[in-house]
């Protein structure tokens, strides 16, 4: 169904500040709750924030809690992770998806972007 890419990853110091965007290629983006995830080298993937369709309830993990801001614009049919004074551990690469029945279960992923953080 929606195609999702995500863009804005790069190589950061630490203490610094990226911002991803992930674009969905559907009118209905509006009626998706929208995750990000991240995957770390030799990790397990792990949750780190979800937006619900109006954008004012707002879910994050806690090794991101206070760092991290998930937003979304859906007249742009995009959602963002505003990612500031990020870590050597946050490093890993970042997926976005969808949740079209905003039952916790992601049907549709993104194809991810990098994120490195130097230490």
């Amino acid at each position: 169904q929606v195609q999702l890419v995500e863009s804005g990853g790069g190589l950061v110091q630490a203490g610094g500040s990226l911002r991803l965007s992930c674009a969905a290629s559907r009118r209905t983006f509006s009626s998706y709750v929208m995750g990000w995830f991240r995957q770390a080298p030799g990790k397990e993937r792990e949750f780190v924030a979800k937006i619900m369709r109006s954008g004012g309830i707002t879910y994050y993990a806690d090794s991101v809690k206070g760092r991290f801001t998930i937003s979304r614009d859906n007249a742009k049919n995009t959602v963002y992770l505003q990612m500031n004074s990020l870590k050597p551990e946050d490093t890993a690469v970042y997926y976005c998806a969808a949740d079209y029945g905003g039952n916790g279960r992601y049907e549709q992923w993104g194809q991810g972007t990098q994120v490195t953080v130097s230490s």
